[in-house]
């Protein structure tokens, strides 16, 4: 005899698998460590001191 399934459960279970992997892929390409962050943003802080220190006053 065959196990009786509840579609409903089946379709939820089915969305929350795809969203948990959709979600695995969004963060392998879009996430950044701490690290990096802090990295970028001390070397955007020291490109942006620098152009400030050349802009001449009109």
């Amino acid at each position: 005899m065959a196990e009786i399934v509840n579609l409903n459960h089946a379709r939820k279970a089915k969305r929350k698998a795809e969203a948990t992997a959709q979600a695995e892929a969004n963060r392998t390409r879009f996430g950044r460590t701490r690290t990096k962050r802090e990295a970028d943003a001390a070397d955007r802080a020291r490109r942006d001191a620098l152009l400030d220190g050349a802009r001449r006053e009109d």
